[in-house]
């Protein structure tokens, strides 16, 4: 088994708040660099695959931020998509080397992957055509309507429903029903398939309002398998995941460490 990794870099982050997400520091290194990292050990990846932003600038500023030290783990850059994720992965499949049996998809954002994970998805892989980690739902699920009432003094169900807490910047929407959590599972990454399984779902399938490979082989109408994932597999959305991510990692914050060693 000769599997290529492709890590989607294209995405802007705006959730997360506080700059360029990929570039914070986790115990010296950027958080990329940390999740290039976990794949350039494993016996079974032959070559990784980092999909930057398409927008020529952007790239350049990529290329140049990134690009010795991706050089050094013999990765390719290359453009990814402009709005979607699938985009990325779909240009990025391009760039495969012919050799790979298999194509696994990472999240440039999810740094803390251990390799008891990594290593459980890819034994999986030898034996199904598309394998996933997922974590189990434990918590109680709901579904809540769009709308949100906003919390006014003359707003009469606003004050039943928040109290004397209710303040111009409190909002609620109304739970429609609750979901049962049987057989729920949270998706994670790495996501590992078949190289012309993947290949064909994305020949074939419209993958938009897809937010997974997973889910772009499920259109296909192919099984996918899940195996278990893991908790600490967080994937950096917020200022505060960034936060439980590095206490995970135990990677100060740089303004924690001593000047000689940030980055």
């Amino acid at each position: 088994m000769r599997i290529c990794t492709i890590i989607p870099a294209a995405g802007a982050g705006r959730r997360f708040g506080l700059g360029d997400k990929l570039s914070q520091d986790l115990g010296g290194r950027a958080l990329l660099l940390r999740t290039v990292e976990l794949f350039t050990k494993r016996q079974e990846v032959s070559a990784i695959v980092v999909a930057a932003p398409p927008v020529e600038e952007e790239f350049e500023h990529f290329r140049e931020r990134y690009g010795a030290q991706l050089g050094f783990h013999g990765v390719r850059i290359v453009p990814g998509g402009r709005v979607e994720r699938w985009e990325t992965v779909k240009r990025a499949l391009a760039a495969v080397p012919e050799d790979a049996t298999h194509i696994a998809v990472h999240d440039a954002a999810r740094p803390a992957a251990g390799d008891e994970l990594i290593g459980r998805v890819f034994e999986a892989a030898r034996v199904h055509a598309a394998v996933i980690p997922g974590v189990s739902v434990t918590s109680t699920v709901k579904r809540v309507g769009e709308e949100t009432v906003a919390a006014a003094e003359d707003d009469a169900l606003a004050g039943a429903i928040l109290g004397d807490a209710g303040s111009e910047s409190v909002s609620a929407r109304v739970v429609e029903t609750t979901l049962s959590r049987e057989r729920l599972v949270l998706a994670q990454t790495p996501q590992v398939f078949e190289r012309a399984l993947l290949e064909r779902a994305y020949a074939e399938i419209d993958p938009a309002g897809t937010t997974d490979d997973a889910s772009v082989v499920e259109r296909l109408g192919e099984a996918v398998m899940v195996v278990e994932g893991d908790p600490r597999n967080i994937k950096v959305t917020t200022a505060d995941d960034l936060a439980m991510v590095r206490s995970l990692l135990g990677a100060r914050p740089p303004a924690e460490r001593p000047v000689h060693k940030r980055f």
